[in-house]
Formats: C-alpha cells, structure tokens, sequence
C-alpha cells in the first residue's frame, strides 16, 4: 500500500524560463502544436510544482442536503525556505507567476481531482526557519458569483438551454469547451432578467426550478444534472465494514428532524401562484415544518410535481449515513483508483454493523461533498451525503428500477392555477380553493 502520487500544476507564462516550453530544431520540443503540450509557443500552460508541496487541502460540494453547493476550495501549502514561492524574490522564476486568477491544477494517481484559480498567496515567515507559502484557490463558480447580468429577454425554453445561454451571455463568456449540460425537464417560463442580477444567483434559481444539481466538476467543467437523472448502482463504491468493500476509518449517522419538511409551498415567478403541498399525518405527529422555494417554471403541473417530490423526500425524519471518512493510503491500486474516480452526485452504497451488534445498516446514498486532506505520508477522503431512501426510478438499474415502493403517480388534470394541493399521504393530490 501507498500514498497515491501528487501532481500539482500552476499555470504560468511560458516565457518564464520555468521550462522549455519549445526549443527550435528539437525532436522533442521543437513540434509545432505538440499534441503533448511540452512544446508551445504562446498561451498560459501548467508547470509542474509537485517536488515544492508540503500538503494540499480540497472541500468541494455541501455538507448538507440542502445547501447550495458553493465554489470549492482547496489550500496548497509549498515548502518556501529558499523564498522559490515569493513574489519579492525577483531571483525567483516564479516571482512573477504568482498572480490571482491563475489556475491550479491537482491530481491523484494522475485521476484530476480539482481545478480552481488562485486567489491569493499567504507567506508564513518563522524566524526559526520552516517557512511556507500558500496558495488558497476556489473553483470557478466564484467568478459566477462575482458577475451581473445585462437586462435581456428570455424566451420559454428548457433548463440546459437557458444555462446555456447565460453563460453565452458577453458579461459571462464561459468556455464552450468546458461545459457539461443536460436539457432538463421543467419548462422555464418566458421572462425578462433584469439588469444587474447576479449570475450565480440565477443560474441556481434555475437549477432550483428542475430540482437539479449544478457544480464546477473536479476537471473544471461547469455541470447541469437534471432532476431525472436518477442514481445507478452500477458503478457504485461499496465502503464496508464488513471485509466486502473500502474500509472506513469513522462514520456519521444521523436522525432526526435537520431535514424533516411537511409544508412545501413553490412559487412561479412569472404567475405569482403558489402550490403548497402538505402531509397532514406527518403534521400531526412533528409540527408543522415548512420550506418555500421560488421557481421560473411555466407549467402548473411541474410546481405541482417539484412540490409533491420535495414533500415525499423531506416528510419524515431519516436515518442516514451523513459522512465518512477513509485513509485510502491504506487500500490497494484499485480501490484507491475507484475512491478518486468519484464525483459529486455519485451513487455509495454503505453497510456499517456498529460495534459488530446487530443487523448491518445497509443503505444507499449519493455524494453530496468530497473532502481530500494530503501531507507528506497521508491522503485521506472524506464524504457526504444525501439519502436514496426517496430517489426516482431508474430503469433498468438493479436497486432503482424496481417498481414499487415511493413510486407514486398522481392525476393532476383536475387542478387549476387556483388551486392549493395538500397531499396527505394518498395516491393523489386533493384541490383546495384558495380564497
């Protein structure tokens, strides 16, 4: 067993003399659009920094359910005794390349584990020696955060579209060669977004409209999941303490009322008309607990299903695995291999037998955080997650595509734009008059 092997690159000016980047008449650095991208001209290009590295941290994701992912975040300390890493030491090739917003690069067993910009330098001088500089990075959901929208028009159309389009917004200009979008389901109401909105804010308005998932993806693409995607257990990590899949080192349980909602009430932008969902026995027995959401979506039939498939997933307190925790220094080639293949969104299935007592917990989940904490003898994981307890069907898939269970169809041709739903644990919602 073995730490897997470190690479952490940052981006530079080719003509800082930090390599050679192309040498005329070389067989090897004198090609003109080398496919290895050893030999170019012109253009920003990674530098390898590994051999300076004393230890990286990554938190990418949420650690709760149902916060908003924000841009991730990872700290590369360098070994800084020589001032290599110190834009005053002008006998440094690197003093000049240490600017915010250049990228960062980091992978694993030479798997890209994160992408990010620099967004400043921290210099720890000890007079005693030990000196480090640190490189703290977020992803590029932090420049999202930081534009805002010029007033134009939106036509009606489906999520992935109109992702699409704001990032095809000038005030924007997201590559589009680093995008992974999908179309969506929810039809988005025609509209107009007013000048000065932030871009972030919108783009997760949208995402909230579908009941999706929107993340920078640890190779830096920008990713749209739709609210259909569904888990797979086809490639699902088994972590076990029962000898039958990755060891753990700690694990958290909870249940309880963190994540317990019995009144969903979504509002359309474009209407003004709320759908509130409710389950009655569920108030009854824990209170009233409720959680709104606003939403661009046309159709009164998607409020009423997004209302509906938050109040199945939140109506009843759950027992889930909330994290774990692994030393894949420990595991073999393959399972380290498997762990630094995961990404957000992925599908877990976890069996824990606390204290060797009892029946084995066996329970699937979905990545929701991915934490890596790397030093010079350890790299050790840490995951959150989100409970499949309630997860679409998916066909086909062994554990997902079984019919039965929390799969419920509800006949919504009755319901008007005046109606209230409450949904009280039957096969179908019941209309209110509101008014």
């Amino acid at each position: 067993m073995a730490k897997p092997t470190l690479t952490v690159e940052l981006e530079v000016d080719p003509n800082a003399n930090l390599q050679p980047f192309f040498t005329l008449d070389s067989p090897t650095l004198g090609i003109l659009d080398d496919p290895s991208g050893l030999s170019i001209l012109a253009g920003l290009q990674f530098f390898d920094v590994s051999e300076y590295v004393a230890g990286v941290s990554i938190n990418r994701g949420a650690s709760r359910e149902l916060d908003r992912i924000t841009a991730g975040q990872a700290s590369v300390v360098f070994n800084n005794d020589t001032r290599l890493f110190d834009p005053e030491n002008t006998a440094s090739p690197f003093s000049d390349q240490l600017l915010p917003r250049r990228q960062l690069r980091i992978k694993a067993n030479g798997t890209p584990v994160y992408l990010g910009i620099v967004d400043d330098w921290d210099f720890n001088y000890d007079l005693t020696g030990n000196n480090t500089s640190t490189a703290n990075c977020y992803d590029k959901l932090t420049l999202l955060s930081r534009q805002q929208l010029d007033l134009f028009a939106v036509p009606e159309q489906l999520p992935g579209a109109r992702v699409t389009d704001i990032l095809d917004r000038p005030e924007v200009n997201w590559s589009a060669s680093e995008r992974n979008i999908e179309a969506g389901e929810n039809v988005l109401a025609s509209g107009t977004v007013v000048s000065g909105t932030n871009a972030l804010e919108y783009l997760n308005l949208i995402n909230t409209s579908e009941d999706g998932s929107l993340y920078i993806a640890k190779n830096g693409y920008f990713t749209f999941q739709d609210g259909l995607s569904g888990p797979s257990s086809t490639n699902s990590v088994l972590f076990s303490s029962e000898g039958d899949g990755v060891p753990f080192t700690a694990v958290d349980i909870v249940y309880g009322s963190e994540l317990l909602y019995n009144r969903v009430i979504t509002t359309q932008e474009s209407t003004g008309v709320s759908v509130v969902a409710e389950d009655l026995d569920s108030q009854d027995l824990y209170g009233i607990s409720t959680i709104e959401q606003d939403i661009l979506v046309e159709n009164l039939s998607d409020s009423i299903d997004l209302s509906i498939t938050l109040l199945n997933r939140y109506n009843e307190p759950e027992y889930r695995f909330e994290s774990l925790e692994v030393d894949i220094t420990e595991l073999t080639p393959t399972q380290q291999t498997n762990l630094l293949g995961i990404e957000l969104n992925d599908t877990s299935h976890i069996k824990f037998q606390p204290n060797n007592t009892g029946v084995v917990i066996d329970k699937y989940a979905q990545v929701i955080g991915i934490k890596h904490a790397i030093d010079a003898k350890r790299h050790k994981m840490a995951f959150a997650f989100r409970t499949l307890d309630f997860a679409p069907f998916v066909l086909d898939d062994a554990v997902f595509g079984t019919l039965g269970g929390s799969l419920e169809t509800y006949d919504l041709s009755s319901l008007t734009y005046d109606d209230v739903i409450r949904y009280d644990g039957t096969d179908s919602p019941t209309g209110n008059r509101l008014g």
